[in-house]
């Protein structure tokens, strides 16, 4: 797989979020790969992107049950912008019932452990059913959003899902993203404007304080080591994203 890697990264070291875009349509065809999209603000910018690209491309996104009104109107106002279906992944119903029986509505405010098995239930699962439909998925990952992505390449080996990854805005500022989103009058959650910089489920996401920590609104009632459901790994590690 090694080799591979190398081949991708020597391909892709000169390309351009776009050009990235086209080539991971290209190399791994339509159907093997797809944007993960959270509906923040650096997926929507992929999402114009791809479906410039490649009007059927796959788009698909997590619908946990616990998700915010805003997340509904953005999926709706790209959905008629651009003409095209998401991919809505859902919890199977078995466990969330089982996950609800066994502690209640809000057993992720119990513990770490509860609150770690509830992503795992409404998040990591469908992902991983999902993932296994393609070679590829392209994120939003940018390289400004944590220290942990200081080193993140544009094309990388996914060991957590076995499959590769891109992540075509990693070198892109939050600038330069807001600039596209008004440039191209993109749809963006509207969210973004009431203090949420990262989206995740509802009772577990809120506002952030001036000052505060991107992620200062997820999971506020743990500390910051703990705060991640495990989408992304890099070496055995998890990785922050802002939209997740």
């Amino acid at each position: 797989m090694s080799e591979k890697l190398q081949q991708y990264l020597d391909e892709t070291k000169d390309l351009d979020a776009l050009q990235l875009v086209e080539w991971g349509l290209s190399t791994f065809g339509k159907n093997k790969i797809a944007l993960a999209s959270s509906l923040g603000a650096e997926d929507q910018v992929l999402t114009q992107m791809i479906l410039k690209v490649d009007s059927h491309a796959r788009i698909f996104t997590l619908d946990t049950g616990r998700q915010f009104q805003e997340n509904y109107d953005v999926m709706t106002a790209s959905i008629e912008k651009y003409d095209f279906n998401y991919e809505v992944c859902f919890p199977e119903v078995e466990a969330v019932q089982n996950l609800m029986n066994r502690g209640g509505p809000n057993l992720f405010y119990n513990s770490i452990e509860d609150r770690k098995a509830c992503c795992e239930v409404r998040k990591m699962a469908p992902l991983r059913k999902k993932l296994s439909t393609v070679d590829c998925w392209a994120t939003g990952l940018r390289s400004q959003q944590s220290v942990t992505r200081t080193d993140t390449p544009s094309v990388e080996w996914d060991d957590n899902f076995g499959i590769f990854k891109i992540n075509p805005l990693i070198n892109w500022s939050e600038n330069s993203v807001w600039d596209f989103i008004k440039e191209n009058e993109i749809p963006y959650n509207k969210l973004h404007d009431k203090g949420f910089p990262s989206i995740g489920c509802q009772p577990c996401t809120r506002a952030v304080k001036e000052g505060e920590d991107v992620r200062g609104g997820r999971w506020w009632w743990e500390t910051p080591e703990q705060k991640e459901c495990g989408l992304h790994m890099k070496d055995g590690k998890l990785v922050r994203k802002s939209t997740d």
